[in-house]
């Protein structure tokens, strides 16, 4: 097994359940074989070591699992466990989580808890600040975030209720964009949201299922009271949401603008997130037109357009859009070639 921790490690695809439907445009951009179109596997989960926070889920729903090669069944989870210091080095853990999503209808409105409300609240050292960057959309896609007034706890927990029979409730409260592909936002914890309609998001995250989503349906789904507030009383759930981030001030905390790092003439670099932004992750876009060598430090490389191959001693493996890959922190001497752009997400700052 120590022989994963010293090559790319390729996964097993990993789509996983949610309350909201979506996919079709994944399957567009994955060009997998099995083509599963909309319906409630509309996120696929790379590098997971994160349990779903699932109605009835089963014991491994949503964590990755390698490609091996014979059938055993690998976790990434079991294999950073088992050579902790080949697969990360110095880090105790790879705490980021990235996800390919795909809506095809609103997501409810929600909050996502800051690491000290997740201490006090779940006993986890980390909250869920997000990030998005839009990779394909379909016609009139949308994304909302940010209350577009001011307005109290109370007042929302008022709205919430009326959600039990207006299932767009609480869309008047907060902010609307159009979005496009190319488009970057850093989603705050606390900070209100919610994904429209039509999106295909490549998401980098702290490494939990936290989201606190008081709506009483999803589409026609209707979401049990764990479900929207994850265990907790409603009015604890509710501190959840800042209620200070409103319009223009939203809209600050969550657009980002990718800038130009470094150009050669093999690739160009732009970083998208830096720890300047948040310590809780930082990744960046490499437009390779020639080789880039893959720096032997942990991070996941995801291919979102164009083909390359990634080679080094006695391996080679061609890569094409959808695909992603993880480099350990023993694996050196590998290099990508070809005509590529990839994003490459590393883990929180140290």
């Amino acid at each position: 097994m120590r022989n994963y921790a010293l090559k790319p490690v390729f996964f097993k695809p990993n789509r996983v359940r949610r309350i909201y439907t979506g996919g079709a445009l994944m399957d567009t951009f994955l060009d997998r074989p099995e083509k599963l179109g909309d319906g409630f596997l509309p996120e696929e989960w790379i590098a997971s070591t994160v349990i779903a926070l699932n109605e009835n889920p089963t014991p491994s729903e949503g964590l990755s699992f390698i490609e091996t090669e014979t059938d055993t069944e690998l976790s990434f989870r079991d294999l950073l466990a088992a050579y902790p210091t080949e697969m990360l080095g110095s880090r105790s853990s790879f705490d980021v989580l990235v996800k390919y999503l795909d809506s095809a209808i609103r997501l409810p409105v929600q909050a996502h808890p800051t690491k000290a409300f997740s201490r006090a609240n779940f006993g986890s050292d980390y909250g869920k600040t997000e990030s998005w960057l839009v990779l394909a959309t379909r016609e009139n896609a949308e994304i909302y975030f940010g209350f577009n007034r001011a307005l109290t706890k109370e007042e929302f927990s008022a709205a919430v209720e009326k959600s039990r029979a207006d299932k767009n409730a609480l869309v008047p409260f907060l902010g609307k964009t159009d979005v496009k592909p190319g488009d970057l936002f850093l989603i705050p914890a606390g900070l209100a949201h919610a994904i429209g309609y039509g999106c295909l998001i490549l998401e980098v995250q702290e490494p939990t299922d936290f989201t606190i989503q008081p709506e009483y349906y999803c589409g026609d789904y209707a979401l049990s009271e764990r479900e929207m507030y994850i265990g907790l009383p409603k009015e604890v759930a509710l501190d959840c949401f800042d209620y200070t981030l409103l319009g223009e001030k939203a809209v600050a905390a969550a657009r980002k603008t990718p800038h130009l790092v470094r150009k050669t003439e093999n690739y160009a670099e732009y970083a998208l997130i830096s720890y300047e932004d948040t310590p809780c992750f930082a990744f960046s876009r490499y437009d390779v037109t020639g080789t880039l060598a893959l720096t032997p430090s942990p991070a996941l490389y995801v291919v979102i357009e164009g083909e390359g191959e990634v080679y080094g001693k006695d391996y080679r493996r061609p890569v094409r859009r959808g695909d992603y890959f993880f480099m350990p922190y023993a694996a050196e001497g590998f290099s990508l070639t070809g005509n590529v752009s990839v994003i490459a997400v590393f883990p929180s700052k140290q």
